[in-house]
């Protein structure tokens, strides 16, 4: 690992210093926190622990390049792992490069990308005020911070204040580990035509003070898939609904995610969230959202609430603290943390406080 952040960084100062027509940029997220939670099973017991996931953003680096072709067209890649600061092991199923790794053809027209990739339901929820963050929608669907292909080809357009993309994939998941990043789907022939394929579409507007999304993503099942899509003929759709308004610099957000897996046994279900960002003063900002799970003929639906408080040291250093509850009821046992445990039907609590670098 050593030696391949040497080769990228004397990558990118070669590059950067021999022409001007092309770039490679190191970057990366470090957030780690220490949080405090409840009701982490069925007796009732409270935990202290460093969460492996995420802490107000889930930690990563990568190197992220780009070539003029010249007449407007250029070259780009992007290769990012994603990593858990309590270990220092690799998030996202295990892979080197989980969160992208992708080689692809820009223009004028828009970007073709090919490799493993974020799909347009990344793309479309990412509004979200706690998008990321330790508490928040990721705990109710684990997909969405988690919204990413293998085997795909991508395309996304800019053009003016309207975005367009959509992502088509051969095989979704090859990882074996298991859970939401590892789900043994590999595809490409294996199970039938049609197994393990997914794609994904979106349409969106941004501006200054508005803006929304539509995206849907259709995942089909496999032979050897795990999370209950172990067969070609299951599949499992999403259809996100967002949008976001500033008003004197304080962002609101909010959305609907509508779920419906069709398998031996069909589920649906409908994610709603409204939160706002609030610039407190020019070091502190004041976030807060509620969510709400609504799972279709049960009675196992959750609730959560979150607030937090981030405070910029410098540019590129911060601090923050949050406090979540989530209520579950029925059958659910929904943990307020990404990656926890909760009792069947328990409520549970969440105090963290963390550091987050930018570099």
């Amino acid at each position: 690992m050593a030696a391949l952040l040497a080769c990228g960084i004397t990558s990118a100062v070669h590059a950067q210093n021999t022409t001007a027509s092309s770039s490679v940029t190191l970057y990366g997220i470090l957030d780690t926190s220490i949080e405090r939670l409840t009701n982490t099973n069925a007796a009732g017991t409270a935990i202290t622990r460093i969460p492996n996931l995420t802490g107000s953003l889930p930690s990563r680096f990568g190197f992220r390049g780009t070539e003029d072709l010249g007449n407007g067209q250029k070259a780009v890649f992007a290769l990012e792992s994603g990593i858990a600061l309590d270990t220092g092991s690799l998030n996202n199923g295990g892979r080197l490069f989980g969160r992208f790794a992708y080689v692809g053809l820009g223009g004028p027209w828009g970007t073709i990308t090919a490799g493993r990739l974020a799909n347009m339901t990344f793309v479309a929820a990412g509004s979200e005020i706690f998008g990321g963050n330790l508490y928040g929608n990721g705990s109710l669907d684990s997909y969405l911070p988690n919204a990413r292909s293998d085997n795909t080809i991508g395309y996304l357009g800019k053009f003016s204040d309207v975005t367009v993309g959509a992502t088509y994939s051969l095989g979704r998941d090859t990882a074996t580990i298991g859970g939401p990043t590892a789900t043994n789907c590999p595809g490409e022939g294996v199970g039938g035509a049609s197994a393990c394929r997914q794609w994904t579409a979106m349409a969106k507007y941004d501006s200054a003070t508005l803006g929304g999304a539509l995206s849907y993503d259709v995942m089909h099942g496999g032979p050897t898939a795990l999370l209950g899509l172990n067969n070609a003929n299951y599949d499992d759709s999403r259809t996100v609904l967002s949008g976001y308004t500033v008003w004197n610099g304080t962002k609101i957000a909010g959305g609907l995610l509508h779920r419906h897996r069709s398998t031996a046994t069909d589920l649906s279900s409908n994610l709603w969230y409204i939160g706002a960002s609030y610039p407190a003063t020019a070091a502190l900002t004041i976030d807060a959202q509620i969510s709400r799970l609504d799972v279709k003929n049960s009675d196992a639906d959750a609730t959560l609430a979150v607030v937090r408080g981030t405070y910029a040291l410098s540019k590129r250093t911060n601090v923050y603290a949050m406090l979540g509850h989530i209520r579950n009821s029925g059958a659910s046992a929904v943990s307020l943390s990404a990656g926890g445990t909760v009792g069947v039907g328990m409520g549970q609590s969440g105090f963290a406080t963390g550091v987050r670098h930018t570099f």
